[in-house]
């Protein structure tokens, strides 16, 4: 299904007037690095008038491909379900708030394209919130960061790239969005934070309060230190005896 280098993804509520100006940029700047690329915007039961916009913007660039909840299911199901359906080898996501900037991610991927790494997370080196958000969310990452030993500053970030496969291979919960890197190093996978721009909103509020995301934040944490600590992957499967079929397939099928 993958036969495209990057789809970038894109959960969205009620950020009707923000979303136009972030796919230009997201155009802008993988048009610019030549890279080329899909979007998918799920657009998360927003009470606005975003679905119009984006399928305005749908019909002029069929780059854009959008899909619809008929109610709120959160950040990481439209993550998770625009996975399955995205084309690309590599998965970009930015937040639908225009916070994350476009112009990131060439040069984030281009460091992917090295092979070394399943993710490379971003972390906000100068944060454009309110002191209170700022506050919360260094608490959050230092708990985090001690308990799950992710070696990662800022896993709240929006934009990251990691591979297609690597992630749909994680398991799925509500909230799993915020644990990518744990959840790629118990898989066995390797993870990179990388500095980015982080922008201060221009229009719209925020659909998270500091209190509801500090308390999901840790009733998630003792869940996904159960699953670090119960994964026994990878677990490397070498062929002790009879047939290896894929190699077998493969001489069958040469002429």
């Amino acid at each position: 299904m993958t036969d495209l280098p990057l789809s970038v993804l894109i959960p969205a509520r009620n950020e009707a007037d923000n979303l136009p100006h972030l796919l230009d940029e997201v155009c802008t700047a993988l048009d610019g690095a030549g890279i080329k690329f899909e979007m998918l915007v799920v657009n998360d039961g927003s009470s606005d008038n975003s679905l119009q916009v984006l399928t305005a913007y749908a019909a002029r660039d069929e780059r854009l491909r959008v899909y619809h909840h008929q109610y709120s299911a959160g950040q990481s199901t439209s993550i998770w379900q625009a996975a399955w359906q995205a084309r690309g080898t590599w998965l970009a996501t930015l937040d639908g708030d225009g916070q994350n900037d476009p112009a990131d991610l060439p040069a984030m991927f281009e460091r992917v394209q090295k092979r070394d790494i399943t993710l490379l997370a971003g972390y906000r080196h100068k944060r454009n919130d309110s002191e209170i958000k700022r506050l919360s969310s260094r608490i959050a990452n230092a708990v985090r960061s001690r308990l799950l030993k992710d070696d990662t500053p800022d896993t709240g970030c929006g934009i990251k790239i990691f591979e297609r496969e690597a992630f749909l291979r994680l398991p799925y919960f509500n909230h799993m969005h915020r644990f990518l890197p744990a959840l790629i190093r118990a898989q066995g996978g390797t993870t990179l934070s990388w500095p980015v721009n982080h922008r201060a909103r221009q229009a719209g509020s925020s659909n998270y309060g500091t209190l509801d995301r500090l308390m999901a934040g840790l009733l998630d944490l003792g869940g996904v230190m159960w699953l670090a600590h119960r994964s026994r992957l990878p677990a490397p499967l070498d062929l002790h005896a009879g047939i290896d079929v894929d190699k077998d397939l493969h001489s069958r099928q040469e002429p």
